[in-house]
């Protein structure tokens, strides 16, 4: 996962956690953002999204090995 990657999946997390906390988004939309935020916390902070293995996207310029 290339370092644009997991700057957009945290600031996507960040904007979702603060729609959820200010109750733009409540209710089960709310939660699930929340577990959405989760998500893209946790794969920026691991350099991994699984999703990425079936389509064959790569965004890291560093070569497969």
């Amino acid at each position: 996962m290339g370092n644009l990657d997991r700057i957009l999946r945290i600031l996507v997390a960040v904007l979702f956690v603060v729609l959820y906390f200010t109750e733009v988004i409540t209710g089960i939309w709310g939660i699930v953002i929340l577990v959405l935020a989760a998500m893209f916390f946790i794969t920026s902070l691991i350099s991994f999204c699984p999703l990425y293995l079936p389509f064959g996207i790569r965004t890291s310029r560093r070569p497969r090995g």
